[in-house]
């Protein structure tokens, strides 16, 4: 789990490029624009930076990502694929990006606005951002990744929000998934620690109402079970001895 400089390196670069097409892509977002639309600009992105859109072809057992980007709506917690749905005036709008070059991956998320969105939205993606650098804190060498987990937890439910269960962060570094899983709740049965030198992606997801989700027919795209609005953001990161360096942080 702990990488070498040169691994660091590389997982630094395929980071940057996932800080760069999140921003580049938010200039595209507006009502009217298909997800269709707004993937291949991310696909155009990555690729003119030598990069190599991580989640096309992704496998789970016999299931494979058509898209280059996962974009999901309103309920749509994760894995959203894109297609002709037309984002309206008030929607909310969640870009994840994996990227990868050199044979290392970089991750990251981010929830957008689309035009003018109600109050309660804005809420619910202030929290979810705020949680996320609420974990970012904690995670350094020597704490358990409970700590973040708890942290992230208390600081959602105390806004009357919900953390999702069924999905959560990782490692990553030759592989998109790898050890050690980052809970966005507390779970007593996890006892890991984090360590200098590891790369994760810490990723709330965030539910206006239940934590529950499920999965559509599609087998990718998560909703949430009451049909609620969720919001999603995601770093990778690099763990140090104090406050980590945020590898898909612009600079």
């Amino acid at each position: 789990m702990v990488k070498t400089l040169e691994e660091i390196s590389y997982i630094r670069e395929s980071c940057k490029i996932v800080a760069g097409v999140l921003k580049h892509v938010e200039s595209y977002i507006r009502p009217g624009i298909t997800t269709l639309e707004l993937d291949k600009t991310v696909e155009e992105y990555i690729k003119s930076k030598g990069g190599i859109p991580a989640f096309k072809g992704y496998r789970v057992r016999d299931n494979e990502f058509p898209a280059n980007s996962c974009i999901s709506v309103n309920e749509e917690v994760v894995h959203g694929i894109p297609g002709s749905r037309k984002l309206e005036d008030g929607d909310i709008v969640s870009i994840d990006v994996g990227v990868k070059k050199d044979g290392y991956y970089g991750d990251g998320a981010r929830t957008f606005a689309v035009g003018l969105i109600s109050d309660t939205k804005k809420k619910l993606l202030k929290v979810a951002e705020e949680s996320l650098y609420v974990g970012l804190e904690l995670a350094k060498d020597g704490n358990f990744v409970n700590e973040v987990s708890y942290a992230v937890q208390q600081h959602v439910e105390s806004e009357g929000f919900s953390v999702v269960r069924d999905l959560v962060g990782h490692g990553i570094g030759k592989n998109l998934h790898e050890e050690p899983p980052v809970p966005n709740y507390f779970f007593s049965g996890n006892k890991h620690k984090f360590k200098a030198g590891m790369t994760v992606a810490i990723e709330p997801m965030v539910n206006y109402g239940t934590f529950k989700v499920k999965v559509l027919p599609d087998k990718w795209t998560y909703v949430t079970a009451d049909g609620q609005p969720s919001a999603h953001f995601e770093h990778s990161i690099l763990v140090t001895n104090s406050y980590p360096e945020i590898l898909t942080a612009l600079n």
